[in-house]
């Protein structure tokens, strides 16, 4: 009974602590993105983001003309970009937490089974039909149609022969990524002149975002978070294995094809906003079980919020430190890569 007593004063206890490291990331996301918004060639001090931001709220009826240029800069270029890679980071690592534990594969995110690939293709369609056709196609909509269709093309390949299973279902995505790459690479021969365009996109960036990539992109990822939390104990079911699934009343198949679609839906708002940021989502998930907790309920929350950290961070390193400004898909790269070479080493 003291035994029964002890373990549940235990769980009780590591909740507290893992609700106590939420709230600590949540903090520390809110004062870097003040601190951030300060940083630039233009410098903004605290005092006069509070007072903007309350001229903006309309608790201050004029403002200082030396402040309306600030005003400008903070809430029409830096505002927007601060947001959008919070939210693109968050989205991006939740979509790997539904891969990895749907894949029951500790290396995959949104591009091992082509999801990723097939939204970037979209995106890209529509970059090169504006561009030579005078055509504006949403890249938003292409890229989650795209990403759509290739995760029925994935699944109906993964599923052929009746047996919906994570290996199928990566040995289809590898299959379907490598064509679409190809015709990523077709559209980039034939762009001519205005490839350097669809170059720059591809390597991922949050430069020149405005007002209406947060109100295309924020509300995907929110739901899509939303409903990955509430299906979380789903999704802790599902990664025991297929057979575990089943005994305790979740159908593997139809569960998988619910996280999935998801998972693709999210992936295809990051992607079509920020172009191709590899690494964030195969390499935050791994940070918290790692460290903090392998229970999906809280793994979802905290990798949203660590990766809008770890994006918010890099993408801020890539805009203050350097002259001419590197996509922020290089540096998670370069970062995220060797992580990828010791996960594959150790497991």
């Amino acid at each position: 009974m003291n035994y029964k007593k002890d373990l549940f004063s235990n769980y009780i206890l590591k909740e507290r602590k893992i609700k106590l490291f939420l709230l600590v990331f949540v903090l520390l996301l809110i004062i870097l993105f003040f601190l951030f918004a300060s940083m630039g060639k233009v410098k903004i001090s605290f005092m006069d983001i509070k007072t903007i931001i309350l001229y903006k709220l309309n608790l201050i009826e004029n403002l200082d003309s030396n402040l309306l240029s600030k005003e400008v800069i903070m809430f029409n270029i830096r505002f927007p970009r601060i947001i959008i890679s919070i939210f693109v980071g968050m989205g991006l690592c939740v979509s790997g937490v539904i891969f990895q534990s749907i894949l029951s594969n500790p290396l995959a995110d949104s591009y091992t089974i082509g999801v990723s690939t097939g939204c970037a293709f979209g995106a890209v369609l529509s970059l090169f039909i504006n561009m030579v056709f005078g055509i504006n196609l949403h890249i938003m909509f292409l890229s989650i149609v795209f990403g759509l269709i290739t995760l029925a093309i994935v699944c109906a390949i993964a599923n052929k022969k009746g047996d919906f299973s994570s290996s199928n279902l990566v040995i289809a995505g590898i299959i379907v990524s490598s064509i679409l790459s190809s015709a990523i690479s077709f559209i980039k021969n034939i762009a001519g002149e205005e490839v350097s365009v669809i170059v720059y996109w591809l390597m991922g960036s949050f430069s020149a975002k405005s007002w209406s990539y947060v109100y295309l992109c924020v509300p995907v990822v929110t739901i899509g978070i939303m409903l990955t939390m509430f299906f979380s104990n789903e999704l802790n079911i599902i990664s025991l294995g297929e057979e575990d699934s089943m005994s305790l009343g979740v159908c593997p198949k139809n569960t998988r094809k619910k996280f999935l679609i998801i998972g693709s839906i999210i992936t295809a708002a990051c992607v079509s906003v920020s172009g191709i940021i590899g690494f964030i989502g195969l390499v935050v998930p791994h940070m918290i079980r790692f460290s903090v907790t392998s229970n999906n309920k809280y793994v979802v929350p905290l990798s949203a919020i660590m990766g809008g950290i770890l994006l918010l961070c890099a993408d801020t390193f890539t805009r203050v430190l350097f002259a001419s400004e590197i996509p922020v898909g290089v540096i998670t790269t370069l970062l995220g890569g060797p992580f990828f070479i010791y996960i594959f080493m150790r497991k």
